[in-house]
């Protein structure tokens, strides 16, 4: 069978699975041998359970309050060796108290300390979909980097992130969390930020343990429902969905959680075939497997599962070694192990499993790392990561529409008029996953715009209504501002809690209030600059679609407000590119950029035929595709050389030449389609990109390097095979733009060599 070299790298993976068996390099028989030994099954079912932190809790509820503990319950439970980590707590001291108590219990086994640090700890960067925008893993890897520094100073050691589904529907809430609906550029970005979080060296005080998640499908939830069945084929699975995982565990990943859903009619919690055939067996993953948050208890409501104890048994036999927040390993493993009806191996295979990565931490040698209080005191909230943050922001934002070139725009002379619910408010900044953040010090809009402006007195703000609601009076007022302004700033689009987990949308359009607030200051005729939030690609409509320029701002964070003026008023050049497709309609979805063709595909417009693939109100088009956005200067494309032949990599060049006045970056990508294959192969795949930043006239050559396993798919056969024949090569600025194509003759003989 072939491996496809971004899926799998066996010999990675091997020496991956070593040094988490071993920590440091040399193997410590208190782990892997010894320590095991002398537990007792209900020592074992404690290092297998993890609860919700209640020693240090944030205040808020981030989950359900299933199985919740008060603080003094929860320390005689660790006392009593019957926890092995505790999740979503803040602050050193908290933390202190609690590694305190597990290492007065018998063994003394060290706490771990996890979290769901998404985007941010304190400092909140962009939500991740939007950092997919830069198109820049070096950029995702250094916030990931500051997000590590941040949280480990707080006292934690590991994060449930990233999330590396691959999303192709937009109405799911949790698209917010991933890098869209690209597998590629999925991979690089999920490599990336493994790599941030953990750092170097996973026993440095700043290092935070990965972990992709979730495993495997979610993405594809029916009818982009949250917690809703997945039916995909071994292909679909095999192709876009596993490919990220892959390369996280490549760069080192060693923890994985569970998906909530069913898959193909086993949920994953108890699906042996996927966590233990495809997950350890397969792909070689030698790390952590934790069910997601009483995952392994839901077991009853899917219907497989008779009563808890069955649950638990399930989900240990299918390769669930840790049991999040149920506490059914805790309370039934015992019981099991004692009937026979779970193996004493399996839960000792589990445990080996745990406490390796407690020594891949560092935990034994020192139980107090990352719980210093004057690093918490020096490492949260600096200047330097709040720069970053800004930075990310600036290069998060895409530039979808610009009309006449209204933007930028003059600091001074104009008066502005920032309308819409989004315009002075904080709340809204960040988007789902605000783990440790205070909104209060977040930027608006109207103070980040005001402090650009030559004359803060030249923008009025109105909000002109709620975000799903109306206000009194609040169309009037605005059509007011609109009025007496020069130019409108349309602050519009989603809150934050309509995106994240359980935050799916029967319609992705922007809400009717505003919609309507839209359509009234339209009216004015005065020229509209819309800043859409947002945590997804959503469909727009009338005044919003035909608004004379459009920036994607997504949910930015703390630094929103000084990065979208950065972009207003021309001191960054917006260079964000859409790491998901707009579409025309909602009843598109599920929807991407690399969907395979129809036999009956519809002619280039403006032909119309009858009998095509498309529906009889939209096109089988994005209104703004997978890796569109503009800049404030052009660019051009030219002297396309692809060889003729590929018997192995070859290189494939492109002159790019900065035809406009200003400095600027483009995103030069690369796709291609084998034309004759044993499966249909997508109309496009993306297989490379760089981003190359050019001075006003200025050329180069960009040069890409293609290899025959970069085409691998999965064969009529179910094997890995690379195809033989003609491919289509296009070298472009987004998945629709025509650009310059060329055909590549892929040799047989490249398969024995490949």
């Amino acid at each position: 069978m072939l491996d496809a070299s971004f899926l799998i790298d066996r010999r990675t993976l091997i020496l991956n699975a070593a040094l988490l068996a071993a920590g440091s390099g040399t193997a410590d028989a208190r782990v892997t041998g010894d320590l095991v030994s002398r537990m007792t099954i209900e020592e074992k079912a404690g290092q297998l359970s993890c609860f919700s932190d209640t020693v240090r809790p944030l205040g808020y509820a981030i989950n359900p309050a299933e199985g919740t503990r008060s603080a003094d319950m929860m320390l005689a439970e660790i006392r009593a060796g019957r926890v092995g980590m505790l999740f979503n707590g803040y602050g050193v001291a908290g933390a202190i108290r609690a590694q305190r108590a597990a290492l007065s219990s018998r063994l003394g086994i060290p706490l771990l300390f996890a979290a769901d640090v998404i985007h941010g700890y304190e400092t909140i960067f962009p939500i991740p979909l939007a950092e997919a925008a830069a198109f820049d893993p070096a950029l995702s890897e250094r916030v990931a980097r500051a997000i590590a520094v941040e949280a480990s100073a707080g006292g934690l050691h590991w994060t449930f992130a990233p999330m590396v589904d691959v999303a192709r529907d937009q109405r799911w809430g949790r698209v917010a969390e991933g890098a869209g609906e690209d597998v590629h550029l999925g991979c690089l970005l999920t490599a990336a930020r493994v790599r941030g979080f953990q750092g170097p060296d996973l026993r440095r005080d700043d290092a935070l343990c990965a972990t992709p998640k979730h495993f495997a499908g979610y993405g594809a939830v029916t009818g982009g429902m949250e917690y809703a069945a997945v039916e995909l084929s071994a292909a679909g699975l095999r192709e876009t969905h596993l490919p990220p995982f892959a390369a996280a565990f490549k760069a080192g990943a060693g923890t994985t959680i569970a998906s909530f859903t069913d898959f193909n009619g086993v949920p994953v919690t108890a699906n042996r075939g996927l966590l233990t055939g495809i997950l350890r067996n397969e792909m070689g993953f030698a790390g952590v497997c934790v069910s997601d948050y009483d995952g392994d208890r839901e077991l009853i409501a899917h219907g497989v599962a008779a009563d808890e104890a069955d649950a638990a048994r399930l989900a240990i036999l299918a390769g669930v070694d840790m049991s999040m927040q149920s506490g059914l390993y805790l309370r039934h493993l015992p019981a099991l192990v004692a009937a026979g009806k779970v193996p004493m191996a399996r839960v000792d295979e589990a445990v080996g499993r745990v406490l390796a990565l407690k020594q891949r931490l560092g935990l034994f040698e020192r139980p107090y790392r990352s719980l210093d209080p004057a690093a918490e005191a020096a490492r949260i909230g600096t200047d330097k990561t709040r720069a970053l943050a800004r930075e990310a922001a600036v290069r998060s934002i895409v530039l979808l529409r610009n009309e006449g070139d209204l933007l930028p725009l003059p600091r001074k002379g104009w008066r502005l008029a920032l309308i819409g619910p989004f315009g002075a408010d904080r709340a809204n900044l960040d988007g789902p996953w605000n783990f440790a953040g205070d909104r209060r010090t977040g930027v608006d809009l109207a103070t980040g715009i005001r402090a650009l402006l030559a004359d803060p007195r030249a923008l009025v703000v109105e909000p002109g209504s709620g975000i799903e609601t109306p206000l009194v009076d609040g169309i009037a007022r605005a059509v007011a501002a609109a009025r007496s302004a020069d130019i409108v700033l349309l602050a519009i689009g989603e809150g934050a809690n309509m995106s994240g987990e359980a935050n799916s949308r029967v319609a992705i359009t922007v809400p009717a209030a505003q919609q309507a607030l839209a359509e009234a200051v339209a009216a004015t005729g005065k020229p509209c600059i819309v800043l859409l939030r947002h945590g997804r690609a959503l469909a727009l409509e009338g005044a919003v679609a035909e608004a004379q320029a459009i920036l994607a701002t997504w949910f930015l964070g703390c630094e929103t407000g000084h990065a979208v003026a950065q972009i207003l008023f021309g001191q960054s050049e917006p260079s964000g590119r859409l790491p998901v497709s707009f579409p025309f309609a909602t009843g598109q979805q599920p929807w991407s950029y690399d969907r395979l063709s129809t036999g009956r595909p519809p002619p280039p417009p403006p032909a119309e035929q009858g009998g095509t693939g498309r529906w009889r109100d939209a096109p089988d088009a994005a209104r703004y595709a997978f890796g569109h956005g503009l800049g404030y200067t052009r660019f051009e494309l030219s002297a396309l050389a692809a060889p003729r032949d590929m018997a192995g990599p070859v290189d494939i060049a492109v002159t790019l030449h900065n035809v406009g006045a200003r400095a600027g970056t483009e995103t030069v990508q690369l796709y291609v389609h084998p034309r004759v294959a044993s499966r249909s192969r997508p109309a496009r795949r993306l297989k490379a990109f760089q981003r190359v930043t050019l001075a006003a006239g200025e050329r180069r050559k960009v040069v890409f390097r293609l290899a025959p396993a970069d085409l691998a798919y999965v064969g009529a056969d179910g094997r890995w095979t690379i195809p033989a024949g003609p491919i289509d090569v296009w070298v472009t600025r987004s998945s629709a733009d025509p650009g310059l194509h060329s055909v590549v003759d892929l040799r047989h003989d490249s398969l024995a060599t490949a």
